[in-house]
């Protein structure tokens, strides 16, 4: 597995050194300071180690996202700007808590909450899954640390409502937006500046400044954990299905709607509404989604001597191989061959 990451991470930088979106890896003293163009939506995710997740990018585009990450080892700042949608599958690490927002998207979910107002900061916990959907244009933004110590440094400060750590993923309404993403721009311009002029950069300083703004947003803004019953329960049909895609083991034929209705227990308008809340769209083009990402990631690890595009696509079930390049290339702005290729 170790290899595969290596691999792609290499193909990735190969890709920029003949395209005009940069990307680097300076060290900035103990940190580590990442600014990248993508094309890949795994990349995406293989950038941000310390949270296991896929992305599975849901629309066209050849360029996937520009990433800015800063990177303290016990705490990282990320600032995500996407030009294809994209949907995060995951689960966080013990001891890891994320604190983020989305600037007002229609369509983007974090989980089962709504994310498309300019009022919603979200609080996701140590052992967290989570499953985001964010549409092309929105940015993201969020800062990950430790959460023991964010969490007994709220209960200090609020004990009444910071008694219990929270269990799944919180939103706030009455944390400004303008002023959590200001200081997030402040964090990452300070630390460019420092890699741009070769200086040294404090990071206990920016470390403790961080931990505590984070401290004082959370600790003197209430919540608002209300989810409509629609999305929870669109959510939890999509969760099924989505389950159920993966673990399908009939190499012969693809499921249908009658397999997920079945599946789940839905009709299939049921089934169409949940999806059109889950990821905008029907849950024939997600499922075809999936395959082409499914396929584009085998396409990136295979050997070019023992595998073809025919036989990957024979894998997920794409039985016309013109459709399929063509589908392919619409989605990732290149054909079969030339992922294969590199």
């Amino acid at each position: 597995m170790l290899n595969q990451l290596l691999r792609r991470l290499i193909i990735t930088l190969q890709r920029h050194q003949n395209s005009s979106g940069p990307i680097t890896f300076p060290t900035v003293s103990d940190a580590q300071l990442r600014t990248a163009t993508i094309e890949d939506a795994e990349v995406q995710a293989m950038m941000q180690p310390w949270i296991g997740m896929e992305c599975f990018q849901l629309s066209r585009g050849r360029l996937v996202a520009n990433i800015q990450s800063l990177d303290f080892g016990s705490c990282q700042i990320v600032r995500e700007t996407q030009y294809a949608a994209v949907q995060k599958i995951g689960v966080t690490p013990t001891n890891l808590c994320t604190l983020s927002f989305c600037t007002p998207a229609p369509g983007f979910r974090f989980s089962d909450h709504s994310g498309s107002s300019a009022g919603n900061v979200f609080l996701m916990p140590e052992n967290t899954a989570f499953d985001i959907f964010v549409p092309a244009g929105a940015e993201t933004v969020y800062v990950s640390l430790d959460q023991e110590s964010l969490i007994s440094g709220a209960r200090i400060l609020n004990p009444r409502d910071w008694a219990e750590a929270p269990l799944h993923v919180t939103a706030f309404d009455t944390i400004p937006q303008a002023s959590f993403g200001g200081m997030v721009t402040a964090w990452l311009a300070a630390a460019n500046k420092t890699a741009t002029l070769g200086s040294p950069l404090d990071v206990q300083t920016i470390e403790r400044n961080v931990f505590d703004a984070l401290l004082q947003l959370i600790s003197t803004s209430t919540t608002d954990d209300f989810t409509p019953p629609a999305r929870w329960r669109s959510f939890q049909i999509c969760r099924k299905a989505k389950t159920f895609i993966e673990e399908w083991n009939d190499v012969e034929a693809q499921p249908g709607i009658v397999d997920l209705c079945a599946a789940v227990g839905v009709s299939a308008r049921t089934l169409q509404y949940a999806f059109r809340d889950y990821v905008g769209m029907s849950p024939v083009t997600y499922l075809r989604l999936w395959r082409l990402n499914r396929a584009h990631a085998a396409l990136l690890e295979a050997d070019t001597r023992s595998t073809s595009v025919t036989e990957v696509a024979m894998q997920f079930n794409f039985g016309h191989l013109g459709r399929f390049s063509g589908d392919y290339n619409r989605l990732f702005g290149e054909v079969p061959s030339i992922t294969l290729a590199r």
